[in-house]
């Protein structure tokens, strides 16, 4: 792996035991270039249908050694039943990501590695981006493990700031597929407006779209964090401010609101056949990567 700045957002047990998963689509997918999706546990059984050249980074087991004795270059064997797949992972930008501890962003950045180096394993083409006011930062062309580390210095210099323009942000981000794939958004959806269409923008260009949302405990949970009494609340995005009694009545409408909230964006994943789910930022990285998403069907 190189860079050697990965082992700042994972723990080295914890990639170890991402070597051995990858990312599911629930459709079919055919990218733009046959034969480049590969899995460790699917190389042995398959049919032979054509050669394209070595690029660095590519898996070295498929490699055809008897073309290089001959022509002295390298040559991998692609398969009919393999599929480029492009796997995009988008983190919520925005000013309010900051807040929290451990803060969102923070934990977003984490899963957002995570998910990148199972791609990059994999060889799948993988995109990070960044959503925030104006549209979407972009890191493309990364395929091959030894691209870890420049995904990993990326996201580490990528900070939360400023507010979010859902829909422009989904659109900008949609509007870069190469192929069909894996869309991956990491975001607390606290929007104010334009939840439909931003998420409708991502599926509609074809992307099988996962939600991730990250949620603080002091959202989910106020009262219970330190957030209580007499308080001059500040709009990390807008710049608002209000004065506020937090009472019993106040956090007991703040839950219903939140829960009502969450129930609408789950149903809206439902109708557009996305997938959801939610993770507070205190959960346990590997039981998120190893246990949870992989009953939420993302991976396997």
């Amino acid at each position: 792996m190189s860079g050697g700045r990965v082992d700042e957002l994972l723990d080295p047990p914890l990639v170890a035991a991402l070597d051995r998963l990858d990312v599911i689509s629930r459709k079919m997918l055919r990218g733009t270039r046959q034969g480049e999706r590969r899995s460790r546990r699917r190389g042995q059984g398959m049919e032979f249908a054509d050669f394209r050249p070595y690029a660095p980074g590519d898996d070295l087991r498929f490699i055809d050694w008897n073309i290089y004795g001959r022509i002295e270059r390298l040559f991998l064997r692609l398969f009919l039943e393999e599929e480029d797949l492009s796997l995009v992972v988008a983190v919520d930008a925005s000013a309010s990501m900051g807040f929290g501890k451990p803060g969102k962003f923070d934990v977003a950045r984490r899963i957002a590695m995570s998910l990148a180096y199972v791609g990059l394993v994999n060889q799948h083409r993988v995109t990070l981006a960044t959503l925030q006011a104006g549209g979407a930062e972009r890191l493309d062309g990364l395929r091959g493990r030894r691209k870890a580390g420049e995904a990993a210095a990326w996201l580490l210099g990528r900070k939360p700031a400023g507010p979010l323009d859902f829909v422009p942000a989904c659109r900008a981000l949609g509007s870069g597929r190469q192929g069909r794939g894996v869309a991956i958004v990491v975001s607390d959806f606290l929007v104010p407006d334009g939840l439909d269409q931003g998420l409708q923008a991502l599926v509609g260009r074809g992307w099988d779209l996962f939600a991730l949302q990250v949620l603080a405990p002091e959202e989910i949970a106020p009262g219970e964090h330190g957030i209580t009494g007499d308080l001059r609340l500040v709009d990390a995005e807008a710049g608002g401010e209000v004065e506020v009694t937090v009472s019993e009545a106040l956090l007991r409408r703040h839950r219903e609101r939140l829960q009502a909230h969450n129930a609408r964006l789950r149903d809206l994943c439902t109708r557009l056949g996305a997938r959801h789910l939610s993770i507070d930022t205190r959960e346990d990285l590997p039981r998120l990567m190893l246990e949870s998403l992989r009953r939420g069907g993302l991976l396997r």
